[in-house]
């Protein structure tokens, strides 16, 4: 765990370093807040009494990203989550109750220009560790290759029928399930993107692409050798009637946003980010098992623990 704790905490430093040298702000995330995010996956999300108000722990601070970015222009944050995952995705190994990810937001970019950030902070951040603590992952037992840029990309229509073609039968529309991300990711050995996910598998703030209806302007990253996704993002929309036409679709009240869309009223800029999870990428750069062996206080799905 010592081991694994000082490759994280470089980790963390090499992320940092290359956010800011690519002109990044860090700011501080917030903790809680009237809603969060909606878009989580079958997780549930945990309310407080602040104040006699309901407020939200945050499961995600991506609305209050587009928020930042309005001023910052480019920003990340280390940003504490939690996700009262179902009790069965312990079994596989990359799910906890209470994570940390870096949410990045730049404006006016595109999610080609972000993709292209986050293969580049990845690049950076393994050369980074290789070169430092190559004796810790022999260790650790893990060989760890700088992956090369740029990386392979998939759309999700072409992922489905190569998981079609080793079996798997996937509906189109929904998330690639977590059996098959972990199939599709042992599949290769660099980490790959996978783009242009359906309107109906995502969240309200994705952005949909009007060359292709029905089709939105986003992406996951993949991590090699099953160890599965890595980082998910995208084009935020933007405009007010574009966010309630989107949440009447999902199912949302807009009524519980209002902060959110009196933003929007008021005028966001467009913008692109994503969020990547720190004990993933811990665990995939260190080899680990499962992802609680990423984390010193690890809380895992279903389990009562300090």
């Amino acid at each position: 765990m010592i081991t694994v704790l000082k490759i994280q905490d470089e980790i963390l430093s090499g992320i940092r370093d290359f956010l800011r040298n690519e002109g990044f702000l860090e700011v501080l995330a917030p903790i809680i807040g009237p809603v969060t995010d909606p878009g989580i996956r079958g997780a549930k999300q945990v309310a407080i009494d602040y104040y006699g108000a309901p407020f939200k722990v945050m499961s995600s601070m991506i609305l209050y990203k587009q928020m930042a970015v309005r001023s910052l222009r480019k920003m990340f944050a280390l940003s504490p989550n939690i996700r009262l995952e179902p009790v069965e995705s312990r079994v596989t190994g990359r799910h906890l109750a209470e994570f940390r990810q870096v949410d990045v937001e730049q404006a006016e970019a595109t999610y080609r220009d972000v993709m292209c950030l986050a293969e580049r902070l990845l690049h950076y951040v393994c050369q980074k560790i290789t070169g430092k603590f190559g004796e810790e992952l022999r260790q650790l037992n893990r060989t760890l290759r700088v992956p090369k840029i740029p990386f392979k990309v998939f759309t999700y229509q072409e992922t489905l029928e190569l998981l079609r073609s080793e079996g798997f039968n996937v509906e189109y529309g929904k998330e690639v399930p977590w059996k098959e991300e972990r199939a599709i990711s042992a599949m290769f050995e660099e980490p790959f993107f996978i783009i242009d996910y359906p309107l109906t598998a995502r969240g309200f703030y994705d952005k949909e692409d009007f060359n292709s209806l029905g089709i939105l302007r986003d992406f996951d990253l993949i991590y090699p050798e099953g160890f599965g996704e890595a980082a998910s993002g995208g084009e935020r929309e933007h405009t007010y009637k574009g966010v309630v036409k989107r949440m009447q679709l999902t199912g949302e009240d807009p009524a519980k946003y209002g902060w959110y869309l009196e933003m929007l009223k008021d005028g966001v800029c467009p913008s692109a980010g994503f969020g990547i999870g720190v004990e993933r990428l811990t665990r995939w750069i260190c080899g680990l098992e499962a992802v609680w062996e990423a984390v010193p206080f690890p809380k895992v799905p279903g389990i009562v623990s300090p």
